[in-house]
């Protein structure tokens, strides 16, 4: 699977954002689906994952309430939404693909990522 992040940019806080990550691959339907992001001088933080039917998705405590993911299938891609946008959001958001059967939290369980996208948000 490759995947190909895009939709960042630059926002006020309290404003939105969608970004969005096109895989390829006829497998795609199948994965596990997760949004990372990184911040400057941080670790790679879990923000949110997905199944592939949807029926199951987990959110990182700090955007819990703010951030939904989604996905479709027929167009092989996996979106984040996230509102309410903070400062503290500011990072380089990847999106991460896994063949599993088990959401994890833990990057280490991802084997294909795709580049990052720069979500800058400002005070």
């Amino acid at each position: 699977v490759q995947l190909q992040a895009s939709g960042g940019g630059l926002v006020q806080a309290g404003g939105s954002l969608r970004v969005s990550c096109a895989a390829s691959g006829r497998t795609f339907s199948r994965n596990i689906m997760s949004w990372f992001r990184q911040a400057p001088g941080k670790e790679r933080e879990f923000v949110a994952a997905i199944t592939w039917t949807g029926s199951v998705i987990f959110y990182g405590d700090s955007v819990k309430g703010r951030f939904t993911i989604s996905r479709d299938n027929s167009k092989n891609t996996v979106y984040l939404q996230m509102n309410s946008l903070e400062p503290e959001d500011t990072a380089v958001y990847y999106c991460a693909a896994d063949r599993g059967l088990v959401v994890s939290k833990l990057a280490a369980a991802y084997a294909y990522w795709g580049q990052g996208t720069l979500v800058t948000v400002s005070s």
